[in-house]
């Protein structure tokens, strides 16, 4: 299986936002979660509060308040909004994140350590970032792992995180849950799919319907939140 590496020298400030999506259809943002230290959820509406409320540890509690916080300032920039705290999101009954009054922007969110992964799109996408690093294969990894042996007995562990790093994005792209489609074999021939090394670090696979979108990926600077 053939990975691109790609490295992300630069960060981009949110005031370079409104140029980036003149220019491509899809962008993604890499956030350092650790850049951000507060755990202040006053941008976050009724609803989110709803859902932070459901959360049980305060990692999945911070990452979702930084990532929904952040998202609100770049829809901000993309949209023409006056205010990140006006902007609301949620999820569908199969878990896609949907901004409020704003069906025509397509949002995906991915997670691995302390980096989180925002896709903002014109078109319909899909993401998943995983940390490259040496599998732990539990139950549903082992029986991927299982049937990619079967049809390779070369297959690296790589590769087996490449298939399950397409698995997710396929799943968040088409909007149906990883285990409709986890026991499946993957068919992505109708879809364009890329999968990148990023900064020798990340394994980040996407999908798009079309070869012809354009898709930019870039490390976003920390922002003034005013959290204090």
């Amino acid at each position: 299986m053939y990975n691109e590496y790609l490295m992300l020298p630069f960060s981009v400030s949110l005031e370079y936002i409104p140029y980036l999506w003149q220019q491509n259809d899809v962008l993604v943002f890499l956030v350092d979660l650790d850049n951000y230290n507060i755990f202040n959820a006053s941008y976050l509406s009724r609803i989110e509060l709803e859902y932070l409320e459901k959360l049980q540890t305060n990692n999945f509690k911070k990452r979702y308040i930084v990532s929904r916080t952040v998202l609100k300032h770049i829809i901000c920039k993309v949209a023409n909004e006056r205010s990140a705290s006006e902007i609301s999101t949620y999820k569908d009954e199969n878990g896609k994140v949907c901004v409020l009054n704003h069906n025509e922007l397509c949002i995906c969110i991915s997670y691995t350590g302390s980096l989180a992964a925002l896709a903002i799109s014109k078109v319909d996408v899909g993401i998943d970032i995983e940390l490259a690093r040496k599998l732990v294969l539990k139950s549903t990894f082992k029986n991927l792992y299982k049937k990619i042996s079967l049809m390779d007995e070369m297959v690296g562990e790589t590769d087996i995180l490449k298939t399950w790093t397409l698995k997710e994005a396929y799943s968040k792209f088409s909007n149906k849950n990883m285990y409709l489609i986890f026991n499946k074999e993957l068919d992505i021939n109708s879809v364009n799919h890329l999968t990148y090394v990023l900064d020798n670090k990340y394994l980040f696979s996407i999908v798009t319907r079309s070869e012809s979108h354009i898709i930019d990926i870039n490390h976003l600077q920390k922002i003034d939140c005013n959290w204090d």
